[in-house]
């Protein structure tokens, strides 16, 4: 009996609510590395999928967003502890997407870890930097809070496949955002991988939604989609962003624009984190109007 076997190709699907959905066009393209080698079929992502990822964002989000800022660090933390047990995997995935060596690849593979503890760090205590007291002239206190925007569309980065999409996301849902995220439309891979993980961590179904595809074509709907608070156009082109800009304003949704980005490892300030929080301000008399405990 011969000793060869034909080898388990792994299917790759979409992230979509806490599943892993097909396409619902039942549309496929082609991935291939760098040097132009097949390495996967990855789902097309539709309209329909488009609309699926955001119901299923906007489900999850008054959960998510109710959660204490330590118990969403906890979650995110354990993102990494689970990336941390699958580096091989996402090594050889980034060095495929991205034509990297693998200890290149490796050490975008572990800035990724650490870019997710890093903003796991921050989830509660980025209200004392976005938030706090307000002098008023008044016998008022006045207290200014930051609160999460709502659905976000993440275009993520086209060049990183890997560190660039954590930077992106990891900021939008440390914060309580729930966000719909379209990977790298020439490297998807590590995006539907991470699916795979999240999966296996503490992150409520529904979080974190990913789409593999055409850019443009997931892009347009989720831009004019009614449902969705906000925009990070961070992957899009120059014609794309101005074409998303343009659909977004029918609901006002808060719109990140495209800022370039040379090094990735380096770090990554608190812009990303404060770019989609909204500020609640509460005043509450003081001394004798106080004491009654009216709040305006």
């Amino acid at each position: 009996m011969s000793d060869a076997r034909l080898s388990v190709f792994k299917t790759y699907k979409l992230y979509v609510g806490g599943k892993f959905p097909r396409s619902e066009s039942g549309r496929v393209y082609e991935v291939t590395s760098r040097k132009g080698e097949w390495l996967a079929n990855a789902p097309q992502s539709s309209r329909k999928d488009a609309r699926d990822a955001v119901v299923a964002a906007r489900k999850a989000f008054g959960g998510w967003a109710g959660k204490t800022a330590y118990l969403r660090g906890q979650i995110l933390y354990r993102v990494a502890e689970m990336l941390e047990g699958r580096r091989e995997q996402f090594v050889r995935e980034v060095a495929d997407a991205e034509g990297l060596s693998k200890s290149k690849a490796a050490a975008q593979v572990d800035a990724a870890i650490d870019r997710w503890v890093w903003y796991a760090g921050w989830t509660d205590k980025i209200a004392q930097i976005a938030g706090g007291a307000n002098p008023v002239a008044g016998p008022y206190f006045n207290l200014s809070s930051p609160e999460p925007t709502g659905v976000v569309t993440v275009v993520a980065p086209q060049g990183s496949s890997f560190l660039g999409l954590v930077s992106v996301i990891a900021p939008v849902i440390a914060t309580g955002n729930t966000a719909v995220v379209i990977a790298s439309e020439a490297a998807p891979l590590p995006a539907l991988s991470l699916g795979e993980v999240l999966a296996t961590s503490d992150l409520p179904g529904g979080v974190l939604n990913i789409l593999s595809g055409r850019t443009a074509e997931i892009a347009a709907p989720l831009a004019a989609h009614q449902d969705v608070n906000a925009l990070d156009l961070c992957g899009a082109d120059e014609v794309l962003a101005k074409d998303l800009e343009v659909a977004a304003a029918d609901n006002l949704k808060r719109v990140l624009r495209p800022q370039p980005v040379d090094d990735w490892t380096a770090d990554p300030g608190t812009h990303r984190l404060t770019a989609f929080l909204e500020t609640k301000t509460v005043w509450h008399p003081t001394g004798s109007l106080g004491a009654s405990g009216s709040a305006y």
